[in-house]
């Protein structure tokens, strides 16, 4: 008989061993050479974890039935290793392992069908054996091979007998003890399969534990209630703390000035499952502060069942430039306020005593304060939390004039405007509007302006059309303003602008990106 005479090649993968799927070896096919050497299949029997199969529940039951199906009073699964065979699990066996060099399986597993032997005394390839000589008198011996997915032999599903038998096992007992023999190779499989399981989720939790505890945030997590369950490893190395339980030991670790606001929104959130975030002052193990945006997430919408995961970030340095620049912004505003105060205090005393003047300095007065109205926007100094491109523009363009009978009218959607779209928005339409009441519909009385803001998908499409004005003609170059005018709308905004001059005024159709607004 031919035994492991099969080229790996020919029967087993060409492509890696995909091991959460496993194929049966194919029934009557000999293992496969390459894997017959010892240390190829000792590498894949390790595998299998047989110290984890003793006393295997379903594997006994295997064992009881083949020893009843052959009428043998004992039974075993056994793995050969390399100085020993080992049963697992046996019935009527009195030994949990015996030598490697008599060890009858040895022989099956590297065959392709059933090794049956009658009487063993009279066999020259066991008759020697101890267990045939000694003791264990054994004379009767039927073993199906154990043969792994990739080929390997594993050892045997055998069954023995001390009384040799003139009769060998019916067709029937054959194919039985084979497909017993697949059931034990499926419970070796499933046993595999969830040890490589169990390995990747602890390689995958150690990877994550480590790059939770590499990274410069504080990571948490929460069981609904919530219960605090998991801090990384910055978490104590920043505050100088054991892992909190609850919401309120939170107060050991946040500032008494911001606790109570930022407990009452995590509340909120985990009343509604929804996203938490806000920023506070977090205690150092030194005793000293830094600004964080605290972040959490639930798992699920229910409350009543949703995992909180959450982060704190150090914004402290980015907060302290932010409130820098907002004092810088804020004293620049106050300053340029001031200077249009000087000179409207400056016009009122001039024109003091004189009507046609004082009349004339009241309107003045009125476009500089509108002006310097624009100029908060343009700054945005104080916004407003939703602010948007209509009253942007009215307040831009009050100076000309702004209603329904005045020389500016305003229509269309409302769209949000962001902080940083503000002032190049802001410089565009000026320089608009300044040259409307110079050359265009604002220069003269009956000329009127008309600003349509439409939403489209995801553009923003804003019209400016000038009616009513005396002729105009496109310049024959383009100066300092309409360079402005091209480098807002295209390099800051991400727009476009296109011109249309008409006989009677200028038509721009400007198109910018909702998403470049709302920043």
């Amino acid at each position: 008989m031919s035994t492991c005479g099969i080229p790996l090649e020919r029967h087993a993968r060409s492509e890696p061993l995909n091991f959460s799927e496993p194929r049966p070896w194919p029934t009557g096919t000999p293992p496969a050479e390459d894997f017959c050497k010892e240390d190829e299949r000792l590498v894949i029997l390790s595998g299998f974890h047989a110290d984890d199969l003793f006393g295997d529940e379903e594997l006994a039951r295997i064992t009881r039935f083949a020893a009843r199906l052959c009428n043998a009073p004992s039974a075993a699964v056994s793995l050969v290793e390399a100085h020993r065979q080992r049963f697992v699990t046996g019935e009527g066996i009195g030994v949990s392992e015996t030598p490697r060099s008599t060890s009858f399986c040895a022989h099956t597993m590297l065959g392709h069908d059933l090794l049956e032997v009658l009487d063993a005394t009279q066999d020259p390839r066991f008759a020697e054996f101890a267990m045939v000589r000694g003791d264990a008198h054994l004379r009767y011996y039927a073993g199906a091979p154990l043969i792994s997915a990739e080929g390997a032999p594993l050892g045997a599903l055998c069954v023995t007998d001390t009384v040799p038998r003139s009769e060998p096992l019916s067709d029937f007992q054959r194919e039985g003890l084979a497909v017993l023999a697949e059931a034990v190779m499926r419970r070796l499989h499933a046993h595999r399969q969830a040890n490589m399981a169990d390995s990747e989720l602890k390689e995958s939790a150690d990877r994550l534990q480590f790059m939770l505890d590499s990274v410069p945030d504080i990571a948490w997590s929460a069981a609904p209630g919530p219960h605090f369950d998991y801090f990384n490893a910055r978490f104590s190395e920043v505050t100088g703390r054991a892992p909190l339980q609850d919401v309120e030991d939170w107060r050991t670790i946040i500032h008494p000035d911001d606790f109570e606001a930022t407990a009452i929104k995590f509340q909120h959130a985990l009343d509604t499952a929804t996203f938490f975030e806000d920023e506070w002052r977090l205690r150092l193990a030194d005793g000293s502060f830094r600004w964080v945006i605290s972040r959490a997430v639930p798992s699920t919408a229910d409350p009543a069942t949703a995992r909180w995961f959450g982060t704190l970030t150090d914004i402290h340095d980015r907060y302290s430039i932010s409130q820098e620049r907002e004092l810088l912004a804020g004293e620049l505003a106050h300053r340029i306020k001031n200077i249009f105060s000087v000179i409207t205090g400056l016009i009122s005393l001039n024109a003091r005593g004189d009507k046609a003047l004082s009349e004339f300095a009241a309107s003045i007065t009125d476009n500089i304060r509108a002006l310097s109205r624009a100029q908060d926007f343009a700054l945005n100094i104080d916004p407003e939390p939703e602010d948007n491109l209509k009253e942007l523009l009215g307040v831009l363009m009050s100076p000309y004039g702004v209603g329904d009978s005045s020389a500016v009218i305003i229509t269309g959607d409302n769209v949000i405007t962001g902080a940083r779209a503000t002032t190049p928005l802001a410089l565009v339409f000026h320089e608009l509007a300044t040259n409307s009441a110079k050359y265009g519909a604002l220069s003269v009385a009956e000329g009127a302006v008309s600003i349509t803001i439409e939403q489209a998908d995801a553009d923003v499409r804003i019209e400016w059309r000038e009616t009513g004005g005396p002729p105009t003609q496109p310049p024959q170059d383009k100066g300092f303003g309409s360079r402005l005018v091209t480098m807002a709308i295209e390099h800051q905004l991400g727009g476009k602008i296109a011109q249309d001059w008409q006989p009677d005024g200028l038509i721009a159709h400007i198109s910018i990106p909702a998403a470049r607004l709302r920043q």
